[in-house]
C-alpha cells in the first residue's frame, strides 16, 4: 500500500520573535498581531508562554492574551511554552491551547540556565507535563534544545541526542523538535541527523526549529525537508532566535522565505495571502 503524502506543518512562532525583544509590546499590539495570524492558515501559532516574568518579562501578559485571541473559524491551533509543572497546569486550563511546548536540553549548562533545572530533574519535569497533557486532551510538543551543538564546551554528539529522543519516545512523547538553539548546525549535520530520527522513530512526528543567518537558511530548510521533515517551526522576518548565540545575525527562519521554497516544491500549504500580508505589516509595526 502506498503511504499517505505527509501534510506539510507550518508552526508560526511569535512567542520566540516577541520573548527577547528590548522593549515591551504592549499587550493590545501583541493581540492584534496574533489575531492577524491567526487568519493566515498556519498549522499552529507558538504564540507564548507560561513561565516565571521575571525570567522572561515579555511574557508576562501571556493569559491577557490568551482570554483576546480569536479562535473561532480557523483551524490553526495554538501552542505555548512552558518550564515547569506549574506553567503546564496553567496553560492546560485554557480549552483554546491544544499544544504545550518543553524545552529539553541536551546541554546542562543551557538546562541550567534556561528553565532553572539540571537535565536530571527535566526529565522528571517532561513526565509530569506529560501526564498533565493526558489528563487535560493536550499534546506535548518537545524540543530538542541544543540538539546540533551547543557553546559552552558541555559534552555534545549526535548519539547523546538520539539517545535522548528515545527516551522521550518511551515517555509517550509523540511530538519532538530538533532545535538548533544557537545557530551551529551545518545543512549536512541537519540532513543527517534529521534523517536519522524519522527513519529510526517513525512514530514520532519530527520538526525542526532551526535558528540561522540569512544566508544559510534555505540551504537549513532544504536539507531537513529533503531528509523527510514535513514539520517546519519559522517566524515572519525571521525574527527571533536566541540571545545567547554570539552572531546578532542569527535569527529564526524567515516564514515567508519558507513558503516561497515550498511552493516551488508545489508544497506550500494553503495560506491567506491577504492575511499574510496584512501580518507583515503589523509585524513592521510591532518590532521596531
Amino acid at each position: 500500500m502506498q503511504k499517505l503524502k505527509e501534510k506539510l506543518k507550518i508552526i508560526e512562532c511569535p512567542r520566540d520573535a516577541m520573548q527577547g525583544w528590548p522593549h515591551f509590546i504592549p499587550t493590545e499590539k501583541k493581540v492584534e498581531y496574533l489575531n492577524s495570524l491567526l487568519k493566515v492558515g498556519f498549522d499552529t501559532i507558538d504564540f507564548g508562554s507560561f513561565v516565571s516574568p521575571k525570567a522572561i518579562p515579555q511574557m508576562a501578559d501571556t493569559h491577557e492574551v490568551i482570554q483576546r485571541l480569536d479562535v473561532t473559524g480557523t483551524a490553526t491551533k495554538l501552542l505555548a511554552i512552558v518550564a515547569n509543572e506549574r506553567g503546564a497546569l496553567e496553560a492546560s486550563a485554557y480549552e483554546a491551547i491544544t499544544y504545550l511546548g518543553y524545552p529539553f536540553s541536551v546541554s546542562e549548562t543551557f538546562q541550567q540556565r534556561n528553565t532553572n533545572s539540571s537535565i536530571a530533574v527535566a526529565v522528571d519535569t517532561v513526565k509530569k507535563i506529560q501526564e498533565i497533557c493526558t489528563r487535560h486532551g493536550k499534546k506535548l510538543v518537545l524540543y530538542i534544545s541544543m540538539g546540533f551543538g551547543n557553546p559552552y564546551g558541555d559534552p555534545y554528539d549526535e548519539t547523546i541526542v538520539y539517545e535522548w529522543v528515545e527516551k522521550m519516545q518511551q515517555l509517550g512523547i509523540r511530538i519532538i523538535s530538533l532545535a538548533d538553539t544557537v545557530g551551529v548546525a551545518t545543512p549536512e549535520q541537519v540532513a543527517d541527523m534529521t534523517a536519522y530520527v524519522i527513519e529510526h522513530f517513525p512514530g514520532i512526528e519530527t520538526g525542526v526549529h532551526l535558528h540561522s543567518t540569512p544566508l544559510n537558511r534555505i540551504f537549513k530548510i532544504e536539507a531537513a525537508y529533503k531528509a523527510g521533515c514535513r514539520r517546519f517551526d519559522g517566524a515572519l522576518m525571521g525574527i527571533g532566535g536566541c540571545p545567547m548565540a554570539n552572531d546578532d545575525l542569527v535569527g529564526n527562519m524567515d516564514t515567508v522565505q519558507m513558503l516561497h521554497f515550498f511552493s516551488k516544491l508545489d508544497e506550500q500549504p494553503e495560506v491567506n495571502e491577504a492575511a499574510l500580508q496584512h501580518s507583515l505589516q503589523l509585524a513592521a509595526t510591532t518590532f521596531i
